[in-house]
């Protein structure tokens, strides 16, 4: 097929237009005349002169622009449901945004709470000498070691559960 140039028409096969088509291929650049029976069928069809069909487009145009009352009050019910959906989205869409906002926040103060903490922690941990404690405990309190004589140790045979006001096994041969 000689491309661009080429004009495809449709030839029916059968009698009525319920049937295949195929195509019929013509290759000159010129339209073929329709003949006198071909043209009065087409114009009874529907392809009017142009005046005809300036009057049939106007009446087409005010037809569209007619609106019953059913079709009005559909249109505003749809609408107005339109306008809540979208009302309702931004509602919820300036909730989350505000949700985020205080997350970010409250994880900010968090941060600075144990950033907080950790500054005081390490200060806590500087300032415990342990020398400065045995030298008070010692020279100040007159505190001393236990000697090995002083600590009782006992093993505790009934289960691993332990009562506080029990009395200590060993603690009554002193």
């Amino acid at each position: 097929m000689n491309q661009g140039t080429g004009r495809r028409n449709m030839r029916r096969v059968g009698g009525y237009a319920g049937r295949r088509v195929s195509p019929v291929y013509n290759y000159d650049s010129t339209a073929r005349r329709l003949a006198p029976e071909e043209t009065e069928r087409a114009r009874r069809a529907g392809r009017h002169s142009g005046r005809e069909a300036r009057r049939a487009a106007r009446g087409r145009e005010s037809r569209a622009l007619h609106m019953d009352l059913p079709y009005l009050m559909m249109l505003t019910v749809a609408t107005v449901a339109a306008l809540c959906i979208c009302c309702s989205y931004v509602r919820v869409q300036s909730a989350i945004t505000a949700s985020m906002r205080n997350i970010q926040q409250q994880e900010e103060m968090l941060e600075a709470l144990r950033s907080e903490n950790d500054t005081i922690q390490t200060a806590i941990d500087t300032d415990v000498d342990l020398d400065h404690i045995y030298d008070v405990a010692t020279k100040e309190l007159g505190m001393v070691y236990a000697n090995r004589n002083q600590v009782i140790r006992y093993q505790k045979t009934e289960s691993e559960y332990v009562r506080q006001y029990a009395d200590i096994p060993g603690a009554e041969k002193r």
